[in-house]
């Protein structure tokens, strides 16, 4: 077998060891709440994954573990080890009696693991706790990526770690060494952590939860609020607690969760006027507020909601939700089918927008939007001055920097990518015979990660359509570049033979 071959074979070995160690948490919370039969689904899932990985390893020589990784090698080892990992996740979920299909496990796997937050289960309100942890694991594990989990805790020592690091979306080196930047990752959401369980417990407390329902359900939301996950452990999402208290503490963190890890780190590090400077704050603000003025007019126009409270408490919670590529919802998800469609074309746009790069959210990212603007501005100062006169652009992102080409094509190319998914997955979901603005919505939904629905996504939908949205979600939570590497060594592979 060729070296390449072995590489990436040992290293997505290596993620799935992580992803079984994880499988620990769920099958202890089962066993705590005496859910025999849940916590045996977790034991039958631990042990495939163990064998996967360790059967894997049999199969790799001591030169794959020496050898340096080179940039295709990283993206292709996150790329086969998502698949892999979206199969071995979803073996409890099946065995848990909760799903129609296998394939409609596998599709809350990676709409957890994507932190999107579409979901298939059934019977949601009924689901026993070691699969509520496991559904909600799965997403705090997403925002944060696997690889970074597997940098953290399973490996030693990586020669071009940084490039497994990239492979999962994430592009910003915290510290020069790309371990230290992914124990970094964990310790601020570790912090966050305890920190919003802790608030989230005591809201609960106050709107007459129970504590141990009340620790739980906080411990839950927030990983899918900090994640911009959406997942809840009632079918109702948000709605179900009927608080103000509770949907404002939700802002609040997936807000925060939806900031660019570099940004958490260079606050915590006393520099707090970057918030202020920062493109991608910035850049998310502005958007932010201009669509929620497309939003509430388009919720003025259908009289659903008759007062400007209820205008702006439904509108811009979802428009925030969208924007910050959550997916928390305070309304059903046929009370959308109420709106107007300039609302709805609102939401579309701010959930494609998405929020921060190197964050736990999904979309464009505010970062490209920003750059995007600045090249705009570029061009017309061009136009207005002299034929000979050199025109220089600066933005701020954690420093300043000169706006180069690199910086507008990568940025252009990746939202053209973006919208390409989209128009597809859209075009999809209308040939299935759903509506176009429906249709729209949840292609918005899943290219961005975001988990709001307008209730296409459904245990009835095509299973040829399940199947479009895992991969729309897949590639979008990876960015495009590592599935792309992934079909290009394939490929080139072939090619070769």
């Amino acid at each position: 077998m060729k070296l390449d071959f072995q590489v990436i074979i040992y290293y997505t070995a290596r993620i799935l060891m992580g992803l079984a160690a994880l499988m620990v948490i769920p099958l202890i919370t089962a066993l705590f709440f005496q859910e025999w039969n849940i916590a045996l689904d977790f034991l039958i899932g631990i042990f495939l994954s163990l064998i996967t990985a360790y059967t894997l390893t049999l199969i790799t020589s001591s030169e794959a573990y020496k050898s340096k990784l080179s940039w295709v090698d990283g993206l292709v080892a996150v790329t086969v080890a998502w698949l892999l990992g979206m199969i071995l996740a979803a073996v409890p979920y099946y065995l848990s009696g909760f799903y129609g299909s296998f394939l409609d496990a596998t599709f809350d796997v990676m709409s957890g693991l994507t932190t999107t937050g579409l979901v298939l289960i059934q019977d949601l309100d009924h689901v026993p706790y070691g699969i509520n942890m496991w559904r909600h694991l799965l997403s705090f594990l997403g925002g944060q990526g696997m690889v970074v989990l597997a940098l953290t805790f399973l490996f030693r020592d990586i020669s071009g770690a940084f490039k497994l690091y990239v492979g999962e979306a994430k592009d910003e080196q915290l510290l020069p060494n790309a371990k230290n930047t992914a124990r970094v990752i964990w310790f601020i959401s570790i912090i966050y952590l305890l920190i919003g369980t802790f608030i989230f417990w005591v809201a609960g407390l106050y709107i007459g939860l129970s504590p141990l329902r009340s620790f739980f359900h906080g411990l839950w939301v927030f990983m899918a609020a900090w994640s911009t996950g959406g997942f809840a452990p009632q079918s109702q999402n948000i709605l179900y607690y009927h608080s103000t208290l509770y949907e404002l503490v939700t802002v609040l963190f997936f807000t925060v969760g939806s900031f660019n890890f570099a940004l958490h780190y260079t606050i915590w590090r006393a520099n707090r006027r970057e918030i202020f400077r920062n493109l991608e704050v910035i850049s998310f603000f502005i958007t932010v507020n201009l669509l929620f003025s497309f939003t509430a007019g388009g919720l003025a126009q259908s009289d659903v909601y008759t007062s400007f409270w209820d205008i702006f408490r439904k509108g811009y919670y979802h428009l925030i939700s969208g924007h910050t590529t959550t997916g928390f919802m305070t309304v059903y998800a046929s009370q959308f089918q109420g709106w107007s469609d300039l609302a709805l074309l609102g939401l579309i746009i701010s959930m494609l927008f998405g929020a921060s790069a190197c964050s736990t959210a999904g979309g464009f990212k505010a970062l490209r939007i920003g750059i995007i603007w600045h090249t705009l501005i570029r061009e017309v100062k061009r136009v207005i001055n002299p034929e000979r006169a050199v025109v220089t652009e600066k933005f701020h992102h954690l420093r300043d920097v000169i706006l180069e080409e690199r910086h507008m094509r990568s940025a252009l190319l990746v939202v053209i990518l973006y919208i390409t998914t989209f128009t597809i997955t859209t075009v999809a979901s209308v040939a299935s015979g759903y509506p176009l603005i429906h249709s729209m919505f949840e292609a918005a939904s899943a290219t961005g990660n975001v988990g709001l629905s307008i209730g296409v996504v459904a245990p009835s939908m095509p299973g040829l359509l399940k199947v479009l949205y895992i991969l729309v979600m897949w590639v979008g939570r990876l960015e495009f570049m590592a599935v792309l590497a992934g079909v290009a060594f394939i490929i080139e592979t072939l090619r070769r033979k």
